[in-house]
């Protein structure tokens, strides 16, 4: 029998840490140990519980959040951090540099200036601590996992059909890995990307931006009508379906509030259907990175075994691997690489396709 997955809350708001504590200690499958209210607390309790989650507050006296999250990184503790966030520009900039500093995930933090209720935030918590711990059992031992699939190798990839789309699918461990792909795309990039980071609604704007910052292309969060133009890529917004849709010879951005897919509102499923049908699967090459779940695992398999290329990030650099995980047993995936290495291989696959 697994054990439950032990949880630490740090938060100056003795009411957010009650609220959080209560909802957790109602999901039997985990258990609450400890909480505190300042970074120094973050830090005694997890040298001396080394609990499998830290719930960390950005925002405290005495030591802040990022302080906290940069010392327990340098002293190598085990615990994994989930972010508390809140929903305005400064706290997604904070939250996307914890993010590179080893925070795996983060939550909206309950407030009363935001849409979600402190059940949902806490419901969500518990999904990705349950989520996050099953992951990392279900993974089977590296050396009986190939690095590349033996199973329906698509050779399709290798005939002179223009690429004419990319489209990428992620989630946790998303932000970071998305940074490092963005980085390496050349200014001359010659096609659009498309984007679906799960995310809540109020910080994919932000992230959009801070992706714009770092890459030589244009990256912008999508918005309903969108033109699509090459070089730029289009994030999905949060709490919205994105599909890319034809209209004449133009590719427009098509945004809904349509009911999840896979328990997401952006799914990388809705996306790379809609991509499917607005480009044709032979023309498109696409990505399914880091991430827990199973969305658009099957949507890529239906790409691959209608011609078109795919690739997935490796378990070594993935934070989850959990949606490329399925999507390489299913026999979909052509290139199995780590994340430094997926753009170098997009383009030399798009060069031998002539583009």
């Amino acid at each position: 029998m697994n054990k439950k997955p032990t949880v630490v809350i740090i938060d100056d708001s003795l009411l957010v840490r009650n609220i959080l504590s209560d909802a957790l200690t109602k999901k039997e499958e985990i258990s609450v140990i400890a909480t505190g209210k300042t970074g120094m607390d973050c830090i005694e309790l997890a040298e001396k519980l080394k609990p499998d989650f830290i719930v960390l507050d950005i925002e405290m006296p005495i030591m802040d959040g990022l302080t906290a999250l940069a010392e327990i990184k340098k002293k190598k503790l085990p615990s994994h951090v989930i972010m508390l966030s809140v929903l305005t520009q400064h706290g997604a900039d904070a939250t996307f540099k914890a993010l590179e500093l080893g925070a795996v995930d983060f939550i909206p933090k309950p407030s009363s200036g935001n849409q979600f209720s402190p059940e949902d935030i806490a419901a969500v918590l518990s999904l990705k601590i349950k989520g996050f711990s099953d992951s990392k059992r279900i993974s089977p031992e590296p050396e009986l996992r190939p690095d590349r699939p033996e199973r329906q190798i698509n050779k399709s990839f290798q005939k002179p059909i223009q690429v004419e789309a990319i489209g990428i699918g992620t989630s946790t461990g998303g932000p970071k890995a998305l940074q490092t792909v963005f980085a390496g795309i050349p200014a001359d990039f010659p096609k659009p990307i498309f984007v679906v980071q799960h995310m809540p609604a109020g910080f994919t704007k932000a992230f959009a931006d801070r992706l714009n910052s770092l890459s030589k292309i244009h990256v912008k969060e999508a918005e309903q009508g969108d033109l699509v133009q090459v070089g730029t890529a289009y994030i999905a917004p949060g709490d919205y379906q994105m599909k890319v849709v034809s209209k004449g010879k133009d590719r427009i951005i098509e945004l809904t509030h349509s009911e999840q897919v896979n328990g997401h509102r952006p799914s990388i499923e809705v996306l790379f259907d809609s991509l499917v049908e607005s480009y044709g699967a032979d023309h498109l090459l696409s990505m399914i990175m880091t991430g827990m779940g199973k969305d658009g695992s099957h949507a890529i398999t239906n790409i691959h075994s209608k011609g078109g290329i795919t690739l997935a990030q490796n378990e070594a650099t993935s934070v989850v691997y959990g949606m490329n995980r399925v999507a390489v047993e299913l026999g979909g995936i052509d290139f199995v690489l780590p994340v430094e290495e997926l753009v170098p291989k997009m383009i030399e696959l798009l060069k031998s396709r002539g583009n």
